[in-house]
């Protein structure tokens, strides 16, 4: 079914004037402090926080504005961003008599006070929260495999298990120019996950799961106090979850998501597997084809003639107005954070079984593309959850939409200071938009055309990035190109952002002193950021991971349409 509307329409905010030439920015913040925590899906803050990052790269704010490729860094501050209070959102389902539509019931987590009285928290309390949960999210995922398992063949054949290979990558090295004096890059293979085909399995896998048992507690099918415990298969979850009475419940439910793509699919794909009526908001960056497969697997898709966040915002709405009806939300949802987030804990048995190490000389460096930023987002906090110092992760962005950077360049004081349209933007009621710097958002990278960054990823997360690449749709071509001849890789666009991350550590590694002292752009920025962080003196013997969040499943014609053009 198609249902499409044309009210839907960017995000242009009058009245931003332009700025000045840039200047590079060192930048020496104040401690960051307040933040609120919220049970359920996190809220839309009011202004743009402050980050407590000690130092910070030059910015050519003229290349961000131009679409021009970069590389920006940062050194990695020791608290969360900082968030002025917002509005707490009430959390029905938490009361006795209350109907389960609030933004607890919807998540699943609990802080365990009540949110109309509750006093605003830190960020590290937010932080605190996800990390008590997290043990669970990847306890759901373990005992909800045969359940998995019953949704799809591909899914079968993995034991339920939502895993991908990591690969050493020595061929597609060589071809991309990266020298071994560099490290060694890897391939982190989300792009063949089973069934939804992408990272967003995931997280949107974990979201779904946690509305089922969610349900079926509160309608008793599941013992409400605690999880059954995981017999051998076909376990008792997977029974009651795939029961006639489950299905039937189900039934009479909605799960609802607004995508570019991937996410719709994730999310689309499991929850019309469960027996929910699943409905897909789309956006009109999302490919005809994903709309297809939705379709043909009984799953409603409303398209919309606005952006990413045009679709989430009218799926939302529409969520809201319907009691029965659970919204999966990109932008705040803890659930799908959490999803991902237990990503780490996969890659780091994989990293032990291939014999690299992780610490101070072995550096692990992770290249994350962005959209949203729930993915990445996740996948960082979960890694640096595991490897602290020693992992560093890179978020890679189309030059038409890179909106995380945005978001952590208006959090930088010194930045604002050396640029008055970010000061502007810093002091908005809500979150800066690609728009609002002159970018139309329009990029090969669909599941990457996203105008606004989730501001739980930028509170949480922000902090922690060692720094944002963006890049070109014509470098994207190239990339999938060289990854399809030399390695055999079935890459979307979005996924091959993330091989170009290496390349550029190596060209500032080997950049000259004089080079450098003569200040060359981002290249010097990258090689000063070697040096601060001591990962350029262990080069040679750092781990790249190059996260490859989708592509098995296009089309062979997509897939060619995609490199065919002009690449760089």
């Amino acid at each position: 079914m198609t249902e499409i509307t044309a009210t839907d329409a960017p995000d242009h905010r009058p009245g931003l004037t332009p700025s000045p030439s840039p200047s590079p920015v060192s930048a020496h913040a104040p401690a960051a402090s307040t933040t609120v925590t919220l049970p359920g899906d996190a809220p839309a803050r009011a202004a743009a926080p402050a980050i407590d990052v000690p130092w910070a790269g030059p910015l050519d704010l003229d290349a961000l504005r131009q679409g021009r490729p970069l590389l920006w860094t940062q050194d990695r501050a020791g608290h969360p961003v900082r968030l002025p209070a917002a509005p707490q959102e009430r959390d029905d389902a938490a009361r006795p008599g209350g109907h389960p539509t609030g933004a607890g019931a919807r998540a699943g987590i609990s802080t365990g006070t009540d949110p109309d009285t509750a006093p605003a928290h830190a960020a590290e309390t937010e932080s605190d929260a996800l990390a008590a949960a997290l043990p669970d999210a990847e306890a759901r995922l373990a005992r909800c495999a045969p359940v998995l398992a019953a949704c799809d063949p591909a899914l079968a054949a993995a034991g339920g298990v939502i895993e991908s290979p990591l690969l050493a990558q020595p061929a597609l090295q060589a071809a991309l120019g990266l020298p071994q004096a560099a490290g060694a890059l890897w391939i982190k293979a989300d792009h063949q996950l089973p069934l939804a085909g992408s990272v967003k399995a995931r997280g949107g896998f974990h979201e779904v799961l946690l509305q089922a048992e969610t349900l079926a507690r509160r309608h008793g099918l599941l013992a409400a106090d605690a999880p059954p415990a995981p017999p051998a298969p076909p376990s008792q979850q997977a029974a009651v979850l795939a029961s006639p009475q489950a299905r039937a419940l189900f039934a009479e439910h909605e799960i609802a998501v607004g995508s570019t793509g991937n996410l719709g699919m994730a999310i689309g794909l499991m929850a019309a597997a469960l027996g929910f009526r699943a409905t897909v908001h789309m956006s009109a960056e999302a490919k005809g084809w994903k709309k297809d497969r939705l379709r043909r697997h009984g799953v409603r898709v409303v398209e919309h003639t606005g952006d990413y966040a045009a679709a989430v915002a009218a799926g939302r709405a529409a969520a809201e107005a319907d009691p029965r009806a659970h919204f999966v939300d990109d932008e705040r949802s803890r659930a799908l954070f959490l999803g991902y987030a237990a990503a780490a804990r996969g890659l780091a048995r994989q990293l032990a079984d291939a014999g690299r190490r992780v610490d101070a000389e072995h550096p692990l460096i992770v290249w994350l593309p962005c959209g949203v930023g729930g993915a990445p987002g996740g996948i960082a906090w979960g890694l640096q959850r595991l490897f602290g110092a020693h992992v560093h992760p890179f978020f890679v962005e189309p030059v038409a939409s890179p909106c995380l950077l945005l978001q952590l360049l208006v959090a930088h004081p010194a930045v604002c200071a050396a640029h008055p349209l970010l000061a502007q933007l810093a002091r908005a009621p809500q979150p800066p938009a690609v728009y609002d710097i002159g970018l139309d958002n329009r990029t090969l990278a669909d599941g990457l055309a996203v105008p606004r960054a989730s501001a739980l990823v930028a509170e949480q997360v922000g902090h922690r990035l060692a720094g944002v690449l963006t890049v070109t749709d014509a470098r994207l071509r190239a990339l999938m190109r060289t990854a399809h001849t030399a390695a055999g890789l079935r890459l979307e666009p979005s996924a091959a952002a993330a091989l170009d991350g290496p390349l550029w550590l190596a060209r500032a590694q080997a950049l000259s002193d004089k080079a450098a002292a003569d200040g060359a752009g981002d290249l010097a920025a990258a090689r000063a950021w070697l040096a601060r962080s001591g990962v350029g003196a262990h080069l040679a013997r750092a781990t790249h991971v190059a996260w490859t969040t989708g592509g098995a499943l296009l089309p062979d014609a997509e897939f060619a349409a995609a490199m065919d053009g002009p690449a760089a």
